[in-house]
């Protein structure tokens, strides 16, 4: 081969490429105002709102399902302070009190008996989850809005860009998706990713952003989450030599306050059930293996008789069934690849999260050498019968406590969660804990096993959350949102990151890009005057004082 007919043959290929391009059928390509990439419940807030806006939206779900994880099995709603919770995510909640007002809606209990139902209040904050599923289709069905469905984003080269204008989207299955504005709206920050804009995973040093609370945290660690009692990590005890226990590491933690790539641990937030007749049992894992809940047995033959799982009642007798105590359903430090995993690898994590947690349920219900006690309390629980019908009543949506974070010219820190500095130009209110799960096992210096990453520390009061921090830098994209994995350290992300938080942000996101869209500019340039008024028009509160 000659070396001219290299050029000819890439010429060829690229007419071939613009012929291939331009047949694509017109079905196969959409053209919209605002993309939102993610039917999380930020997702479905932001479309809402584009189309309140007067505005073509369309919303771009991986999945079947709508709603993240407020439909699945997250009704226990962490919010802190409900005053700062307005707009569309409000009107969702009042929305789930006008359910539960009506009688019918009280089939395995009566609202007198549920402590968390108050007839006087204007909204509620724990539900069901099949009643949130409902409520968020009927809420956005009310919105000439595009959904599409089970369309994952082509993450190696599906975002078209212009001069830092993003043109368009491709999905996995070759739709495109093309827009004047885009909005991701994911847990996991793909589009974003995808978009090379900057971001970050896992925690950072204390000494990056002049913080206290976050890096490698064993101080910090001496809440409920933690071992309690001497437990061996051995699979023979006392002899290292056998090696360790499954999920326990044999580095060192690191010293205090460094940062490293580790993430919050993962769950499915089950939904278990109480009632006989709407109880389904904890079946045993076909992969079921002992040894993987070794340290549970140990730390109960140790002496911590505690059920180690926070049951969140909910309506009817069911619950939002959380992590709590020394080994529970966080399968600590077995997601850390998962925020920048392939779409299988990722699907193997959430596998891999489902086995554990099925094997933890049937263990707690029926291994001899769980306590009796506590075999007695499990017993009167299964998963509830009547929810996730599709899925073997098991949730359809792993818990991404934290994935890809957003670094923006502003990083929402801990001293913006304290109150110590002022972040500009408020979008939403924060108030919850900073509160991150642990991130690790590792071996003490006594040879004893100990969870490491565990906080949970108040803010002191509400703080504002910055529109800068949920804009990319400009040189890097300039019509993008990125209101769910925004601009925020490690420890200030587990403040922010509730899901009616995530509801607010999606909406004020869809707003300023609605109106930079109005205003002909890139969205770091929107003039939060322009856009205030828009926000407490639409009934978001900005601060306290908000009506």
């Amino acid at each position: 081969m000659t070396p001219f007919r290299r050029p000819i043959l890439t010429a060829w290929a690229a007419v071939a490429l613009f012929l291939i391009c331009r047949s694509v059928p017109a079905a196969e390509q959409e053209s919209y105002d605002v993309v939102i990439y993610g039917g999380t419940s930020a997702g479905v807030a932001a479309a809402m709102q584009a189309s309140r806006m007067g505005k073509s939206a369309v919303l771009i779900e991986p999945s079947m399902y709508l709603g993240g994880l407020t439909t699945s099995g997250l009704g226990w709603t962490d919010s802190g302070n409900k005053a700062a919770i307005g707009g569309i995510a409000r009107e969702f909640y009042r929305t789930v009190k006008r359910h539960y007002d009506r009688p019918q809606s009280w089939v395995h209990e009566k609202p007198a008996d549920y402590d968390r139902y108050h007839p006087a209040a204007d909204a509620m904050w724990t539900f069901e989850p099949h009643v949130a599923e409902r409520i968020i289709d009927e809420m956005l069905a009310k919105h000439p809005v595009r959904v599409a469905r089970n369309e994952r984003l082509d993450r190696t080269s599906g975002v078209s860009s212009e001069a830092g204008w993003i043109r368009s989207i491709r999905m996995e299955s070759g739709k495109i998706f093309s827009g004047r504005m885009f909005i991701d709206a994911t847990y996991e920050g793909d589009l974003m990713a995808a978009a090379g804009v900057s971001f970050t995973v896992g925690r950072e040093s204390n000494a990056k952003y002049g913080e206290s609370l976050n890096g490698v945290q064993r101080q910090q660690n001496i809440h409920n989450h933690r071992f309690k009692v001497p437990v061996d990590p051995y699979k023979t005890p006392g002899d290292s030599s056998s090696g360790l226990l499954p999920g326990v590491h044999g580095d060192p933690p690191g010293a205090e306050g460094t940062g490293d790539r580790r993430i919050q641990a993962y769950c499915y937030r089950i939904c278990m059930s109480n009632v006989p007749a709407n109880r389904a049992p904890f079946a045993k894992p076909v992969d079921y293996d002992e040894v993987r809940y070794e340290l549970l047995l140990r730390n109960f033959e140790a002496g911590d008789l505690r059920v180690p799982l926070h049951l969140g009642m909910m309506p009817n007798g069911k619950t939002d069934t959380n992590n709590n105590g020394a080994f529970s359903t966080d399968n600590i430090g077995m997601n850390n690849d998962f925020p920048e995993a392939s779409y299988a690898r990722r699907a193997e994590i959430a596998r891999e999260h489902e086995s554990y947690q099925k094997g933890l349920m049937w263990t707690l219900t029926n291994h001899p050498r769980v306590p009796v006690a506590v075999r007695d309390e499990m017993r009167n629980w299964g998963l509830a019968a009547d929810e996730f019908v599709d899925n073997g009543n098991w949730p359809r949506h792993i818990y991404i406590r934290e994935a890809r974070r957003l670094v923006s010219d502003y990083v929402m820190t801990e001293a913006d969660c304290r109150g110590t500095r002022v972040p500009p130009e408020s979008i939403g209110i924060g108030s919850y804990n900073m509160d991150s799960h642990n991130v690790q096992r590792y071996v003490t210096a006594d040879g004893k096993v100990q969870n490491e990453g565990d906080v949970q520390v108040s803010p002191g009061g509400t703080y504002i959350i910055s529109y800068r921090a949920i804009v990319p830098k400009e040189a890097e994209a300039k019509n993008l949102l990125v209101p769910v994995c925004l601009s925020a350290s490690h420890i200030a992300y587990g403040s922010i990151r509730m899901e009616p938080v995530f509801i607010i942000l999606g909406q004020s996101a869809a707003t300023a890009g609605c109106l930079a869209l109005d205003e002909g500019v890139a969205v770091q340039q929107l003039s939060y005057e322009v856009l205030r008024p828009r926000l407490l028009a639409d009934r978001q509160v900005l601060d306290l004082a908000s009506p």
